[in-house]
This record gives C-alpha cells, sequence and structure tokens, in this order.
C-alpha cells in the first residue's frame, strides 16, 4: 500500500514484531509522494503463530497513525452552512493524527484449505487520506488450492465484507461533502457496503499467476439507493 518508507522486523520463536514509517501522499490519495516526508505513517504489527489440531495460525494485530494535514468532518459541514458555500474539506485541514487498527486472524482448516477473518477501525472523524474512505470493515474468507482437481499450485477463494462509515462522515456526504472515492451530492439513506468477492487464480509459469476475480457490491459509496453493482477484473502477477 506504501509507496516509500523503511520497516524493520524481529522474529522470536512464535511472535513476531514490525514497525514502520512510510511515506504518503502530498494529498490525500494523490499520485505524488510528499517530497519532504512531512506527511507520513507510522505502522506497528505484532503477530503471533500458533497452532490448533496440529494446523498452522496467525494472529496479527495492526495499529497506524497517518500524521498529515487533514480536515475535520463536522469542522469543515459547520463551516459551509455558516458561510453558504459548498462544503469543502481543504479549507479546514491541518496537521493532525488519524489512528487506526486491525485485527487480523488466519487458519489452515485442512492441507488445502485455509481461512481469514479480519476486523477494522479507524477514526470516523477525520478525512480519509489514502486510499478509500473506510471506517470499519468486518470480512471473512476460505481459499482453496486446486489439489483436488490436479491444480495443485491453483488457487479458488470466496470472501465476503462488510464496511461502513461514521455518524460524521454520514452528515459529511449528505451535505455535499467529497471523499477520496466516494460522494455524489447527497446521502439521505446511508447504509452498510456490502461485497461478494470471489477468484481463481492460474499458475501459468512458475513464476507468474493469472487471477481472475468477481465482487458484487450492495450499497456502494454507502449509499443504498445505488447499485447492485459487478465489478470484473484481471490480475497478472509475476515475481523473480
Amino acid at each position: 500500500l506504501f509507496r516509500s518508507g523503511a520497516a524493520l522486523e524481529w522474529y522470536r520463536n512464535v511472535w513476531a514484531l514490525r514497525f514502520g514509517v512510510f511515506d504518503l501522499s502530498n494529498v490525500p490519495n494523490s499520485i505524488h509522494l510528499e517530497p519532504g516526508f512531512h506527511e507520513f505513517q507510522y505502522d506497528f504489527e505484532v503477530e503471533r503463530s500458533f497452532e490448533i489440531g496440529g494446523r498452522p495460525g496467525k494472529l496479527r494485530l495492526t495499529a497506524f497513525d497517518s500524521r498529515a494535514r487533514m480536515g475535520l468532518l463536522n469542522q469543515a459541514v459547520d463551516l459551509a452552512a455558516s458561510i453558504d458555500t459548498p462544503v469543502k474539506i481543504a479549507a479546514v485541514r491541518s496537521y493532525r493524527d488519524r489512528l487506526e487498527a486491525g485485527l487480523d486472524l488466519e487458519q489452515q482448516l485442512a492441507a488445502d484449505l485455509g481461512m481469514f477473518a479480519r476486523i477494522g477501525k479507524a477514526a470516523g472523524n477525520v478525512e480519509a487520506y489514502d486510499f478509500t474512505d473506510i471506517d470499519r470493515s468486518v470480512s471473512t474468507g476460505l481459499s482453496l488450492q486446486g489439489a483436488r482437481w490436479g491444480r495443485h499450485e491453483d488457487t479458488v477463494g470466496l470472501a465476503a465484507i462488510l464496511n461502513r462509515i461514521s455518524a460524521d462522515r454520514e452528515r459529511y456526504l449528505n451535505a455535499g461533502g467529497l471523499g477520496i472515492l466516494i460522494g455524489d451530492g447527497k446521502l439521505p439513506f446511508p447504509g452498510p457496503e456490502k461485497i461478494l468477492e470471489t477468484y481463481y487464480s492460474i499458475a501459468v509459469l512458475p513464476f507468474a499467476q493469472l487471477t481472475f476475480d468477481y465482487q458484487y457490491v450492495g450499497n456502494p459509496a454507502y449509499n443504498t439507493q445505488r447499485g447492485p453493482v459487478s465489478v470484473f477484473a484481471v490480475r497478472i502477477h509475476a515475481q523473480f
């Protein structure tokens, strides 16, 4: 997710600790990095490996602190109402933090079958910086290797995701504010964004995979008056 920075890792037996500092874009979701490293993010992660019934698993806690010029959502709405202008988050940006945390569980269920479950939360009163507008998220899924049909290096997966935004962000979007990727003038009937995703990854070469992906999105951009939307994708990954 991050395009410039440094990270440290430390391992001992079943524990792993990671810490990193990464450069952010010069303005929210820009393609240009902050040249002076004035907008950055601290990442801290602790991971615990374990076994259940002789099968490996991992529990991972990740915490983030983004330090950048970001606006407070309610402040932007109140300012626009006081001077009767459109809501502009840039008008209230100042240097502040946005804290986030996530808990991730991975567990092998069989020799060729694994599952994951994730839950995450971010400060919902602050403008999102990189890379999308989510304040709370829950997801779970399964992945199955292709040994059962003679394709040992292939993988098929299925996941379900539920994304939500805070009351502050609902108010901001309903007042006409724009997020990183969402905002259509009003959000009078907000609801959770529901996503069902499936994929099939084909090992076309020992170092390359071709993946076909499908996502079904209900309430896209948290608007119950929109969607559903189908998203198709093809990905190529090569690693040398």
